[in-house]
């Protein structure tokens, strides 16, 4: 299992109060809309998009729009309102997968926002010969529900305990999903869930990128949709990290990459 020496404390409520930047932020992915048609086309493959928690997917119609524009054949989880992890959710999230894959006859790639990106993993996990590769947004993937400013609230609207589900999920989920390539797309201003949190562990085909932005935006954060559009271009079977070209670049200030990781803010 993989476990990070402390369990980050949550953000400071400063932040989370911030994540108003996320309506800026999508003013200013409307306003730079040119500038997002230079990001690389796709080959059309399946794409499905998770939604965060108490999201559903109208969250993640931009997200959708653009990659569609992008030349990709684009899926909402079609399961409502992502209220956490139980039975019926993950039953309903495999029966999708598989629903996509009859469909297309291809492997799909999974993006997850925040709690989405964590069934991402989970269900490449479960079956990797399906999952071409998995891109998560600020995503709680390496420490526990407490580590983020939505633990509470789960407790109130489902009546479980995040111990409890933390206890039920924790052997595998802090894991690497071994074999799929991971993207790990993160904010160090992320009001929602503490960053250190957020990261894959160092291996082959993963990959940690920092870019600058709220929580709540990172579904049309402009070097997010970069990053992502870069990934889901990529051959099947290739995979090299995300680097920043040409004038693309000036939205990421200047960084190195470190075993397979890069710091783009």
């Amino acid at each position: 299992m993989r476990a990070i020496a402390r369990e980050p404390d949550p953000p400071p409520t400063w932040l989370a109060v911030a994540e108003t930047r996320a309506i800026p932020e999508l003013l200013f992915s409307i306003k730079v809309g040119p500038l997002l048609r230079m990001a690389p086309r796709g080959d059309g493959h399946p794409v499905l998009v998770l939604p965060g928690f108490l999201a559903s997917d109208l969250s993640t119609v931009l997200l959708r729009r653009f990659l569609t524009h992008r030349g990709y054949s684009v899926h909402a989880w079609e399961l409502g309102r992502n209220l956490g992890p139980n039975a019926a959710l993950e039953d309903g999230l495999r029966h999708r997968l598989l629903e996509i894959v009859r469909a297309h006859g291809r492997k799909v790639s999974i993006i997850g926002w925040s709690l989405g990106g964590v069934y991402a993993r989970e269900i490449a996990r479960e079956a990797p010969q399906l999952v071409r590769q998995i891109i998560t947004l600020g995503s709680p993937i390496a420490a526990g529900p407490k580590s983020t400013n939505a633990w509470r609230l789960f407790e109130r609207l489902s009546g479980e305990s995040v111990d409890d589900v933390t206890e039920a999920y924790a052997q595998q989920m802090f894991a690497p999903v071994d074999g799929v390539p991971s993207t790990a797309v993160y904010s160090h201003s992320d009001g929602i869930v503490a960053w250190r949190g957020c990261l894959e562990a160092d291996g082959p085909m993963r990959q940690n990128v920092r870019v600058r932005g709220s929580h709540c935006g990172l579904g049309h954060n402009v070097a997010a949709l970069l990053v992502i559009a870069d990934r889901l271009a990529q051959a099947e079977g290739e995979w090299s990290p995300f680097r920043p070209h040409g004038a693309l670049s000036l939205l990421f200030p200047r960084g190195g990459a470190a075993r397979g990781q890069l710091s783009a803010a």
